[in-house]
């Protein structure tokens, strides 16, 4: 059961002009479910992507690349669950690029402009026949309106789909954005298994939509982790369409882009921060603000530390105030140079450390009242300097194990 997230409404999610999407049910891995996506986009429209980093990266992410590079202005992404077409060597990049040309040769298309995008098993080749089968259904019911079926069609692990909407005035016109995101397991993004992607009927110039959608992972899917392991395929896409009429947003600077780069930020904050309340087995979602640090990446170190932490994190299941392992965390986080006299640790209003030790005032008992909430805020204040980070994360419990360990079956 996710941690206070509820279910999306069809009716709630905004149509994006200029983006249509269909599914079908392939039978990738399993019968009866929707595991092929097509998402076809009108001609002019700009896309911009960041990937994963994990040098074992699946067949499909190098295709992405690869036809984002060429230039050639991308039609249409297709995606699948069940199989991530990663570990499969030249053969896994031969499917990728047959399931692009059969996307291509329906749409009419070049196939280097579609990016192919795959979710699941690894080291399994991808089922072909069952995939191209599915390609045409897909095309077929495609429509402005589907994006909850879309979300739902990239589901792996996830107990149920991610996706949210927003409005921004721009030059005075609505422009729209719509997301979809998925990911329970295999989290913890560093491009940005997670996949995530935002849709607007803005006017973005390319290499200005590429600094939004690097500028939104590094505060949203950049900033989660559920166990600590960099998926072979998280990727995150961000599309403009030019639909909405609004003026053209040619500079990375200015009120226009700021105003769509919060909103787009925004967005993908809300599809990561689904991600973690859905992680596998999880029960709390936890925020853990690091602040007072000499850079950023020293603040993301520290708050990714203790967010990996197993013995931090089976606390938080089990409710247990047993807060010295967060201030171990922070002490083997790799901050060489840290002067742990000067560290502060609060748990939500709870002032737990002081200086580096336990706080006088400090009860067990409040503590524990904060340990048994669903959300929690863990702070931490290293007294050094002026930059912050913040990372989201889960609990860890018994049922991310079994599920990890029947993943297969």
């Amino acid at each position: 059961m996710a941690v206070n997230l509820p279910l999306p409404q069809a009716e709630n999610l905004k149509p994006v002009a200029g983006v249509e999407l269909g599914w079908a049910e392939a039978g990738i891995r399993k019968a009866n479910r929707k595991d092929v996506l097509v998402v076809r986009l009108a001609e002019g429209s700009t896309v911009a992507g960041v990937f994963t980093r994990n040098r074992f990266c699946a067949a499909p992410v190098q295709v992405c690349r690869e036809h984002l590079t060429a230039g050639r202005g991308i039609r249409a992404l297709v995606i699948n669950t069940g199989n991530a077409n990663a570990g499969t060597g030249e053969p896994g990049l031969a499917n990728a690029r047959a399931t692009c040309d059969a996307v291509a040769g329906a749409l009419g298309i070049g196939a280097d402009q579609v990016l192919p995008f795959s979710t699941g098993v690894i080291l399994e080749p991808l089922p072909m026949d069952r995939l191209l089968a599915g390609v045409p259904k897909a095309i077929a019911n495609a429509r402005e309106d589907n994006w909850l079926a879309a979300a739902e069609s990239i589901m792996t692990t996830d107990t149920q789909p991610k996706a949210a909407s927003r409005t921004v005035q721009i030059g005075g016109k609505t422009v729209t954005l719509t997301g979809i995101s998925k990911g329970a397991g295999m989290i913890r993004p560093n491009m940005a298994t997670m996949l995530g992607f935002i849709a607007t009927d803005a006017t973005v110039a390319q290499p200005v939509l590429q600094a939004l959608v690097s500028h939104a992972a590094d505060h949203s899917f950049n900033s989660i982790t559920i166990d600590g392991d960099t998926s072979t395929n998280d990727s995150f896409v961000l599309i403009a369409t030019g639909r909405a009429g609004a003026p053209a947003i040619e500079r990375a600077d200015g009120a226009a882009f700021t105003a769509l780069r919060d909103a787009v930020t925004s967005l993908a904050q809300e599809l990561a921060q689904m991600i973690v309340r859905d992680g596998e087995g999880a029960t709390k979602l936890m925020t853990i603000q690091v602040e007072g640090g000499r850079d950023v990446a020293e603040c993301r170190q520290i708050a990714y530390a203790v967010a990996h932490s197993p013995l931090v994190k089976t606390a938080f299941y089990a409710s247990d105030p047993n807060l010295g392992r967060i201030l171990a965390a922070v002490g083997y986080a790799g901050v060489d140079d840290l002067d742990v006299g000067g560290v502060n640790l609060w748990l939500d209003d709870v002032w737990v450390a002081r200086n580096g030790g336990r706080h006088p005032d400090y009860r067990e008992e409040d503590g524990q009242r904060v340990m048994k909430q669903a959300e929690i805020t863990v702070r931490i204040a290293l007294g050094r300097g002026n930059a912050t980070a913040t990372v989201w994360t889960c609990d860890l419990s018994h049922d991310y194990v079994s599920i990890n360990a029947d993943y297969r079956s």
